[in-house]
């Protein structure tokens, strides 16, 4: 017998952890499939940056790009609410610490770029603000004399990626979803008004059943959307992130550049993660496609590079050694957007992926939720409708 449920949820990430949960929170009956392990890809391996400042990615292109990019701002301001709350609300233990974000400038043309940005996200609702070097000074002395602005947005900050979709994993559970892990979905097709999954695990191949299904699947998305008819495109990348060995307090905000690819924060442990956004190799089949069951290889120029710029603004890092540097991925869509909202022509199929996804990702799972309650989402959908891309 096709065992049936309200909902399934194709992916283990964070935002498919918390997806899962809130809906099971509010009575539905919950299926969440994982091809491997709850919290093992992007979720599991990114820095834990809880940016809600445009990042270098929405603003190298210029201002334009960055009011485009700037579209999702209310997603971003809902999830600086969520995490805060988040712990609380879902009742288990997630490191979080929004103690403040600074973006970095190093010369005129930066600090030009930073404040026109600040002003889009102002106007957007942002808490955020331009500060001169004499404040660098007060509130962030580690930094290097080459820094000469910033701006400051006191409700970024980070929280521990190794833990927090495990956390929402376990309250989804005890909200009453069921977990399956080492589960591949294989097809789906909806028939009668219903959604059929058809899944592989340890097991054998078997096929659920449910009035809707979630594609919260990281960079299988566009893979997902095909077996469905629909176009999801996304663009993988891999990223590669550093830790360094543990230390003494030095660093309490997350750091950002206004000029190039980085991220620096220091986790609770006292180790600081070098980041923001050094491209490593995917490893792709023989017709191109990535290969996203073999793991990415490391760029020896993206370490070399993002290691000086780290240095260059952080001095004392040159004095700390690293001790791992390792390989994430990610998925952004051709327009830099979020995908968001309903699988367009397939009634009771959702989306969410794309820019910002473990920052955005408590945000992404109440939309979901309310769209799959028939509710109307609290944040406007329209510039991230899977839709605007129509078919292929």
């Amino acid at each position: 017998m096709t065992r049936s449920y309200d909902t399934i949820v194709i992916g283990g990430g964070l935002l498919g952890c918390a997806t899962a949960w809130m809906i099971a929170r509010d009575g539905g009956q919950v299926l969440l499939v994982e091809r491997d392990q709850i919290n093992q890809h992007a979720s599991g391996s990114n820095a834990g940056s809880l940016h809600f400042q445009l990042e270098y990615r929405m603003i190298e292109r210029g201002i334009e790009a960055a009011r485009t990019a700037a579209e999702a701002m209310p997603l971003h301001l809902d999830a600086a609410r969520l995490w805060s709350d988040l712990p609380g609300l879902c009742g288990q233990e997630i490191e979080v610490k929004q103690t403040g974000g600074l973006m970095i400038a190093e010369d005129a043309h930066q600090i030009d770029l930073l404040e026109k940005k600040t002003e889009i996200e102002r106007s957007w609702g942002l808490d955020n603000q331009m500060i001169d070097r004499a404040e660098i000074d007060r509130l962030a002395p580690y930094l290097s004399d080459r820094v000469v602005a910033a701006a400051y947005c006191p409700t970024e900050g980070k929280a521990d990626a190794r833990t927090a979709g495990p956390a929402l994993a376990r309250a989804a559970l005890q909200a009453g979803a069921e977990i399956e892990t080492r589960t591949e979905v294989t097809g789906l097709s909806r028939q009668a008004g219903r959604w059929h999954v058809a899944v592989t695990s340890a097991a054998g191949a078997t096929t659920v059943s449910a009035e809707s299904v979630v594609i919260a699947a990281g960079v299988w998305t566009t893979r997902i959307g095909q077996m469905m008819g629909a176009h999801l495109p996304t663009i993988p990348l891999a990223l590669m992130m550093t830790v360094t060995q543990r230390v003494p307090k030095l660093i309490p905000h997350l750091v950002q550049h206004a000029g190039g690819r980085l991220s620096l924060k220091q986790a609770l442990d006292g180790n600081i993660l070098i980041g923001g956004g050094w491209p490593a190799r995917l490893i792709r089949a023989e017709d191109g496609e990535p290969n996203f069951g073999a793991k990415p290889e490391l760029l020896a120029s993206s370490l070399s590079g993002n290691a000086d710029m780290a240095i260059r603004v952080l001095p004392e890092l040159s004095r700390i050694p690293a001790i791992r540097s390792w390989v994430g991925t990610t998925t952004v869509t051709p327009d830099q957007l979020p995908l968001v909202g309903p699988v367009p022509g397939q009634p009771g199929a959702f989306v969410a992926t794309g820019g910002s996804a473990f920052t955005l990702g408590p945000s992404f799972a109440q939309v979901l939720a309310a769209l799959i309650a028939g509710r109307q989402p609290d944040t406007a959908l329209t510039a991230f409708d899977p839709a605007r891309y129509g078919r292929q």
